[in-house]
């Protein structure tokens, strides 16, 4: 920042930490009192999901003390949680120091400046560590935007975004234009007003090997009310299909999937379509 503060420059910063292992001074670990750490209050997979839609959640088995097959112990799963929390607390140090350098600099009312994790992480969820599902907790991450003379500085926005959008959001934030070939929806729309009409649904995807089938990826979509995921071989031809569909309003937690209740047969119906239908056809209106 100090050799390129005359100029227009970008500059794209990586940090480790929150990742394993769970690694920080002292400092960020003492922040936080272990007796008051609780786990996590949905500790068993979804009732009727595919069990190959769950993780065994091998990289945190390779640490030592872990166990090879099985649970956490709670003392194991509080210290872990200890650990995780420890590590975001230093990566955020960390991130002030930028903010402040560029405060020091006179620069930061003229720097965009977009924050954001690659994914979410289980800390027990359904059992679950580590990322490697296509559940709320590993599929949803921290997502912040940053732009010079922004007048809702600070504001929470509540709508569906996705990190496709980062590309166009810093093209158009910046004054030049947007790739042709970009997929995302530039989100400084949403800066200036947060609660306007925006994306129907967002998407993700993570693969898993189905029995009997092979190779496979299970395809979701994300409104703002349910999750539905559809798990497909790779294989061409292949006509299996396994659904899962989970209600957030009626079950925040993910308890149950519902995508053979035939309560939820036109719910699932309408999110097949929508998932088919893909990104283009849920962006946002114009205005």
């Amino acid at each position: 920042m100090r050799e390129k503060r005359g100029e227009p420059f970008f500059l794209a910063i990586g940090f480790m930490n929150p990742h394993l292992p769970f690694v920080a001074p002292k400092k960020y670990w003492d922040m936080y009192d272990p007796a008051s750490i609780e786990l996590a209050k949905n500790p068993n997979p979804p009732k009727g999901a595919p069990q190959y839609a769950a993780t065994s959640w091998g990289e945190l088995r390779r640490y030592a003390e872990m166990p090879e097959k099985g649970p956490l112990s709670e003392e194991q799963a509080r210290t872990a949680i200890h650990g995780y929390w420890a590590a975001t607390s230093y990566v955020d140090a960390q991130v002030g120091r930028l903010l402040d350098e560029l405060e020091r600099l006179n620069l930061r009312e003229r720097t965009i400046v977009i924050l954001w994790g690659d994914h979410g992480w289980q800390l027990g969820e359904h059992g679950f560590w580590c990322k490697h599902t296509n559940y709320e907790v590993a599929a949803r991450a921290p997502l912040i935007v940053s732009i010079p003379g922004q007048k809702t500085a600070g504001a929470k926005c509540e709508r569906l975004v996705e990190f496709v959008d980062v590309l166009p959001t810093l093209a158009e934030a910046a004054g030049i234009p947007v790739p042709a070939e970009a997929e995302g929806t530039s989100l400084v729309p949403l800066t200036e007003n947060p609660a306007r009409a925006w994306k129907k649904a967002a998407f993700h995807l993570y693969p898993r090997s189905i029995p009997g089938e092979g190779a496979g990826m299970g395809r979701a979509i994300r409104t703002e009310r349910y999750r539905l995921v559809e798990w497909t071989p790779n294989k061409p031809g292949s006509e299996f299909r396994e659904y899962e569909l989970y209600d957030y309003e009626a079950d925040p937690l993910e308890s149950r999937n519902l995508a053979e209740s035939a309560e939820h047969a036109a719910v699932r119906a309408t999110l097949i379509e929508q998932l088919h239908a893909g990104s283009k056809a849920a962006k946002p209106p114009a205005n």
